[in-house]
């Protein structure tokens, strides 16, 4: 089994503790004046959802998780579960509401996504990091409002309400960070 030394540690880093995978969220640095440089890290655990803190001292190694990433393609959501294909095999895939989380307000038909499969069993997803959505309802924008950065709840065609500045209207598209949930820019059709 492959392992990581602590030279290797860094966000988004997926290790095996205890026999469970864990994905690093945060990462940092110590160097107290005397003795071994000291690695904090923040893992959240891929089939619980939990959180766990360990110091690693300098030299010390960690296991790498046996996990496998695939691109998939969301297919449709079914009451609380979401179904995906696997774009190479055709296999398919169900996740559910509470291992997609917010990350729902994305996914449209045939979002691609990135799935991550622990010993052959889907625990999480990553939408890309930009999709385009079209605006459902919002309420009308006051005219003259385009000056200042004045925004308003937008719903698209997900069902996910986002902040948008005053000046979209109903219909166009827009595009959004994924990461963040934020509005970018409009988009031409």
């Amino acid at each position: 089994m492959a392992t990581y030394s602590t030279s290797d540690f860094r966000k988004g880093l997926k290790v095996q503790i205890d026999g469970e995978p864990y994905l690093v969220i945060d990462c940092n640095f110590r160097k107290p004046g005397k003795g071994n440089a000291i690695y904090t890290l923040r893992m959240r655990n891929l089939v619980r959802g939990t959180i766990l803190e360990r110091n690693y001292k300098g030299g010390e190694s960690i296991e790498a998780a046996d996990v496998e990433e695939i691109e998939s393609q969301f297919l449709y959501r079914q009451s609380d579960s979401y179904v995906f294909m696997n774009t190479e095999n055709y296999e398919q895939y169900e996740l559910t509401a509470e291992q997609v989380g917010d990350d729902w307000r994305f996914l449209k038909d045939s979002t691609l996504c990135q799935m991550v499969l622990y010993e052959n069993n889907p625990i999480t997803i990553t939408p890309p990091n930009h999709i385009v959505l079209k605006v459902e309802y919002c309420e009308p924008g006051a005219k003259g409002n385009t000056a200042t950065n004045v925004t308003k709840p937008v719903k698209v065609e997900t069902g996910a309400e986002i902040q948008c500045p005053a000046f979209v209207e109903i219909g166009e598209l827009i595009r959004v960070d994924t990461r963040t949930g934020e509005y970018i820019e409009r988009v031409k059709e």
